[in-house]
């Protein structure tokens, strides 16, 4: 059962609409008779949805909206006015109402803005919670304006399948960028391949991206499908796809652009489904212009590039990471961090500001 709060100094006003609005809505309801009594109420009571005069003598209903915003009650306002005058109901939806009427509304449009009141409000709840669950399972820590920046990013990013081109110095979390996006991409069941461009010996690149044949070179005692043919359905990491040979990056292009891959030795052409995320701390536009790094290649993958940036930019996000770090340790030996955690993260928020600054 939900409860409404009505609130005017006007005591028949109110008691009729809370009578109203069980009759009609089966809303229990509880009437305040002026701006101090409805804030006490709030506190008190766990009221789902407030309908709120604007003239009133101790307090108006400006009051009143600017006193739950200060006081962090995020409970939904329907303000209600007797003048006519729709200004003032504009200023109250400005300072944070759900909306406005008129008191001379049939109830039943009073009704129905209740319950679409009390249902927004519900839906907003799921969203948060959910967004406070993606942020948990999430490996990137961080709330300050850079990191919600790149989270903001792949989000647009993972559900679009091109490719994408993770930039930053060695350390700044590359390769949590491109779980991210096969986490939140359009297969994220399948399966997560990384390849180091720049630990593999140039001989066996080819064959480690795209596989080979059995007999195809020395030390080929058996087929093998390559990172492309294992991700099929899923995610390749190309990390420092800077070091990848000048002669192999045609190949690249062409299982970026059309899916295309053969394996060393085939003559078959293999057709894949496979997300590409590549990395590099490179300036990959200078390698460009002297070389190193084929045009077409950079411009496929750098259509929309994520920039990390590096801890020293972000020092907001220094308190979070702690968090989690200590957090992790805490349970790999089997110690809860419920009792520390929020007195830690609760420091942390006076800090932040401050530490962002510094």
């Amino acid at each position: 059962m939900t409860l409404v709060l009505v609130v005017d100094d006007v005591a028949p006003m109110a008691e009729q609409y809370a009578y109203d609005l069980k009759r009609l809505g089966g809303h229990d309801t509880l009437v305040a008779g002026g701006g101090r009594a409805a804030l006490e109420t709030l506190t008190r009571e766990p009221v789902d949805c407030v309908i709120l005069d604007l003239e009133m003598p101790d307090l108006d209903g400006f009051d009143v909206l600017r006193a739950m915003k200060d006081q962090g009650l995020r409970v939904p306002v329907i303000v209600y006015t007797g003048t006519g005058n729709y200004d003032r109901c504009v200023r109250a939806v400005q300072l944070g109402a759900y909306g406005f009427i008129a008191k001379d509304e049939p109830m039943e449009r009073v009704v129905q803005e209740v319950a679409r009141a009390i249902e927004r409000q519900r839906l907003a709840g799921e969203v948060a919670a959910l967004r406070r669950r993606l942020d948990a399972d999430s490996p990137l820590v961080g709330s300050g304006p850079a990191m919600q920046k790149v989270r903001e990013l792949i989000a647009k990013l993972a559900p679009v399948p091109s490719p994408v081109l993770v930039v930053g110095e060695s350390g700044t979390g590359k390769e949590l960028v491109a779980h991210e996006l096969h986490r939140m991409g359009r297969h994220p069941r399948g399966p997560f391949v990384a390849i180091n461009c720049a630990a593999l010996p140039e001989n066996l690149v080819e064959s480690e991206l795209f596989g080979h044949e059995r007999g195809a070179f020395t030390g080929a005692v058996a087929s093998r499908d390559g990172a492309f043919g294992e991700a099929d359905k899923g995610t390749v990491f190309l990390d420092e796809i800077g070091e990848l040979p000048l002669a192999l990056q045609p190949k690249l292009l062409r299982a970026l652009e059309l899916g295309e891959v053969k394996r060393i030795g085939e003559s078959a052409v293999r057709t894949v489904d496979v997300r590409v995320v590549a990395a590099t701390h490179r300036d990959l536009e200078t390698d460009v212009r002297e070389g190193r790094f084929r045009q077409d290649l950079y411009y496929r993958l750098a259509t929309v590039p994520v920039v990390l940036p590096p801890l020293r930019e972000r020092r907001y996000d220094i308190p979070w990471i702690a968090a989690r770090y200590l957090e992790r340790r805490y349970a790999e030996v089997g110690l809860s961090a419920g009792s520390w955690l929020p007195v830690y993260r609760e420091r942390a928020r006076l800090r932040r500001s401050r530490c962002g600054r510094s």
